[in-house]
């Protein structure tokens, strides 16, 4: 379960950062890409607290 979780962070991260790049472009991207990298960040933290029980 973990690494589908890392996988999930490194996928909203990638698309954040190719929407702050401007390579993804559309009407809706700005909240988009500010959500993708809470996801993320929420994701990464779980799996830090939880790898460490």
């Amino acid at each position: 379960m973990r690494g589908l979780l890392w996988l999930v962070a490194v996928i909203c991260i990638i698309l954040w950062l190719l929407g702050i790049l401007g390579f993804i472009s559309g009407i809706g991207t700005g909240n988009l890409i500010h959500i993708l990298i809470v996801l993320a960040i929420i994701i990464v933290l779980y799996n830090i607290i939880a790898g460490r029980r």
